[in-house]
């Protein structure tokens, strides 16, 4: 997939799913699909009619050019933390989100850096500036609750109306419920931040997933009976309730692709007060596992809340808690587990 964040590198012509699009949950993928799908099926017409199509720059074919190149088209910062100044803790920072959305079929990733001359575009002049003239969309897919331009003045009614005046078409996806709540990325932070995974899995579609690097730590999993890898998190994403977690675990083998396997795990999210740690870490046991992981990204998927952080008389009953939570996090796996 091609990411850029430059509108003078963007493959064209596109076909456009515009939005924020943070988690990228089952909201947003109704925003996507009609893009992809009317991507795909044009490409199927188009190899009906010419076997000949060859492979472009970062293998796009000419298929997929003629009939528009399926983007998603987003904003850095998130226009919230450009206009309030304070840092937007993420659902999905863009090593996760590219890898999420590759993995839904699009081609492209279009960041556009949101600053002072683009926050005072009209309306009328973001759609002809950045999607006519700069992205060649043929068609756009945007959420019923989708605001652009100038204060935010522009609605998806208005840029259905003026892409109209450039041959554009305009899918408005109605906004996504479930039992009568709307589905958004501030449901799912709200579900995260109370531990309720049940509901956070079911807005997002798939299992919340911490990704990192594995670091050096102290060790003092290992010294304990339960050896741990200790991830190095992205700053910018947004942490669950502090806590135990029953958790898989894929291993990273680059940044596109992931191992089938899945390891069963249980993982500590805090700062170990047992131990008077003073920063956040995310420490995953993984059950069964013997090798080593330093240097090797790992993929943390959140299952169930087994219970708060809590500090410990001594490191004996620590330990005798992180048996009682292995045991429960088997018991809650054990169905699934491959």
């Amino acid at each position: 997939m091609w990411i850029t964040s430059s509108l003078d590198l963007v493959q064209t012509p596109t076909v456009v799913a515009l939005g924020n699009f943070d988690g990228i949950h089952r909201g947003h993928r109704r925003v996507i699909d009609p893009m992809l799908s009317r991507a795909a099926s044009s490409r199927v017409l188009s190899r009906e009619s010419s076997e000949a199509a060859s492979l472009a720059l970062a293998g796009v074919g000419s298929g997929d050019r003629e009939q528009g190149i399926p983007t998603i088209v987003t904003f850095t910062p998130h226009p919230q933390e450009f206009f309030s100044g304070h840092r937007r803790l993420l659902l999905t920072p863009l090593p996760e989100k590219a890898f999420v959305i590759q993995e839904l079929g699009v081609q492209q990733l279009v960041r556009i850096p949101f600053t002072a001359e683009l926050a005072v575009l009209s309306p009328a002049d973001f759609v002809e500036n950045i999607l006519v003239n700069r992205l060649k969309a043929l068609r756009i897919s945007v959420g019923e609750d989708f605001c652009f331009g100038h204060k935010r003045s522009g609605t998806a009614a208005d840029l259905r109306a003026i892409a109209q005046t450039f041959g554009i078409d305009v899918t408005i996806v109605p906004l996504y419920r479930e039992a009568g709540e709307r589905i958004s990325s501030s449901a799912i932070r709200h579900a995260l931040t109370a531990g309720n995974m049940p509901l956070a899995n079911e807005l997002l579609g798939r299992s919340y997933t911490l990704r990192g690097e594995v670091i050096q730590g102290k060790q003092l999993g290992r010294t304990l009976g339960f050896p741990t890898a200790n991830l190095n998190l992205p700053p910018e994403k947004f942490l669950p309730r502090h806590g135990v977690y029953a958790v898989r675990v894929g291993h990273l083998i680059d940044t596109d692709h992931e191992t089938t396997a899945l390891w069963s795990g249980v993982m500590n999210l805090g700062t170990r007060p047992t131990v008077d740690g003073q920063h956040t870490q995310a420490e995953v046991h993984l059950f069964d596992w013997a090798g080593d992981l330093y240097g090797k990204a790992l993929r943390v998927h959140l299952e169930a809340f087994l219970r708060p952080e809590q500090k410990f008389e001594s490191l004996d009953a620590l330990k005798a808690q992180i048996q009682r939570d292995c045991d429960q996090a088997r018991s809650h796996l054990t169905p699934s587990t491959p």
